[in-house]
């Protein structure tokens, strides 16, 4: 893609996000949130880590306060279960392949042939990053407006509200005749752990997930499993 398309395509994006054209200027912030960490280290720059830290702040903020305003009466689990359904990397992948970011990323020679332009947890970080320039170049409404219009107003939330683990195991005693099994690998330090596990279902790998927590890894992994499933049809 040629430098001239690719700023065409950037500019169209920020409109989408809701930016007047008017006012889509300098792309300098929105080009660095589709620079992977491999793009990076092959060419220089800044990749869109930085960016994506501050993006996954923004986005858990908007979506906690719509998720409070639009539930007046519910706990807090239901609240915290609802979040992680709209905020989790399948769901934010979706919402950047329909947006076009499979074709926007910038990769190194090796995460390109690996497929990374497809990957979930890549575009699920390029997603917050994305975010995150909105609010730098923007403003807070302008990313605010962007989460709540072209990501969780496209998502169905008459959701069942239990936990994935517990519908992944129902759906795999009752569709797949097994049960699942969760391989995890904790990562990190002592003081700040971090968990990744994968779930199986007769030996053949569903999903996986991470979190701060073995728990909230095995629940991420489900998770996954279930929108793989579900993006399979009818067992």
């Amino acid at each position: 893609m040629s430098g001239e398309t690719r700023r065409r395509r950037l500019r169209a994006l920020v409109r989408r996000a809701g930016i007047k054209a008017s006012d889509s200027g300098d792309l300098a912030l929105v080009e660095r949130a589709f620079a992977h960490k491999s793009y990076a280290g092959e060419h220089g720059g800044e990749s869109y880590e930085r960016l994506e830290f501050l993006g996954d702040s923004i986005l858990g903020n908007v979506v906690a306060r719509w998720l409070y305003e639009q539930y007046p009466h519910a706990p807090e689990g239901e609240l915290n279960f609802r979040k992680a359904r709209i905020v989790n990397d399948p769901q934010l992948a979706v919402t950047a392949r329909t947006l076009g970011f499979s074709e926007l990323l910038l990769l190194g020679a090796g995460t390109k042939a690996a497929g990374g332009a497809e990957n979930t947890s890549i575009l699920a970080d390029a997603f917050e990053a994305f975010v995150a320039a909105l609010y730098l170049a923007y403003g807070e409404e302008a990313a605010r407006r962007f989460v709540l219009d072209r990501h969780v107003a496209t998502l169905d939330h008459t959701v069942e509200l239990r936990d994935p683990k517990s519908r992944l195991q129902d759906l795999a005693q009752g569709t797949l005749a097994g049960t699942p099994a969760y391989r995890d690998e904790q990562t990190g330090t002592k003081q700040a752990p971090s968990f990744t596990s994968r779930v199986e279902v007769n030996g053949r790998a569903l999903g996986t997930g991470s979190g701060s927590s073995k728990k909230a890894a095995q629940q991420a992994a489900a998770e996954a499993a279930l929108a793989a499933l579900s993006a399979e049809g009818p067992q």
